[in-house]
């Protein structure tokens, strides 16, 4: 029997009807695209960018931008790399740790906060907003590690003092997770800092294809589609550990995995 019969027509139609019908499935179960992702999801998470820096109403400018943080919890804690944070805070001549909240009224633009948490040997701090209305919050990811290759952004304010406070994302991959302490080939490569690390505590970082700036140190790397935030970003602690080249930059970025604030709030808490 071929296809010309009443019976092969019905067949061919019936193939015809399930090759459409797996198109359809195929078609609704397949992920969007992270660009199309990350369109909606950045309306969530620029309210949540905050500049870090200290404030002195006598000095020009009366705000010194020091890097970047992003509100988590209760919308009043606020995290960041403790490299960001200046080891003494003027008090006496009237000076203040403060986030700036972009966008907002000039009265309400500088807020006051205290550093309640840090771990210096991962380079996280912990602040947390001291009055007023309490901010929009980002979603922390689990302690689970993400996949090499996985698709990454984050948004920070790069090259924050010059460029001004406008929250700005990149987009990137994890592209290896990596130890921080790296042993040297020679003994006189060796320095205090890494020994310690090397021998008490190694632990493993996201190395980036993408390029931060100066500024972007304690920006929140997060997932395109659903915006959990999946480490911080760092531009000091790990580049001066594992590259030390500082003054002649790779291009490479780094971050520092969600797990380690996750411990730290757990203990600040």
């Amino acid at each position: 029997m071929n296809d010309t019969t009443p019976r092969g027509a019905f067949q061919t139609v019936r193939r015809r009807l399930l090759l459409a019908a797996c198109a359809v499935i195929v078609t609704a179960t397949a992920p969007a695209p992270a660009l199309a992702d990350l369109v909606g999801v950045l309306p969530r998470v620029k309210p949540s960018i905050v500049a870090v820096g200290t404030f002195q109403r006598t000095r020009s400018p009366a705000f010194q931008f020091r890097g970047t943080g992003f509100v988590v919890g209760d919308g009043r804690l606020i995290v960041t790399n403790a490299h960001v944070l200046p080891d003494a805070v003027a008090t006496d001549k009237m000076e203040a740790l403060v986030i700036a909240v972009p966008g907002a009224d000039e009265s309400a633009m500088a807020r006051p906060v205290v550093r309640i948490a840090a771990d210096r040997e991962r380079d996280l701090a912990v602040l947390r907003l001291e009055g007023g209305p309490a901010l929009p919050a980002l979603t922390l990811a689990r302690d689970e590690r993400v996949q090499e290759g996985q698709e990454i952004a984050f948004t920070g304010f790069p090259i924050g003092a010059v460029l001004g406070l406008t929250p700005v994302t990149h987009r990137g991959i994890i592209s290896a997770v990596t130890p921080i302490g790296i042993p040297q080939g020679k003994a006189r490569d060796l320095n205090p800092a890494l020994v310690r690390r090397l021998a008490n505590d190694v632990f493993r970082v996201y190395q980036l294809d993408a390029t931060a700036y100066p500024g972007n140190s304690g920006s929140p790397m997060f997932d395109p589609r659903t915006g959990e935030v999946i480490g911080v970003l760092n531009m000091v602690f790990v580049k001066s550990t594992k590259e030390n080249v500082l003054s002649d930059p790779s291009g490479i970025s780094y971050a520092i995995p969600v797990e380690y604030v996750n411990r730290l709030l757990a203990g600040a808490r």
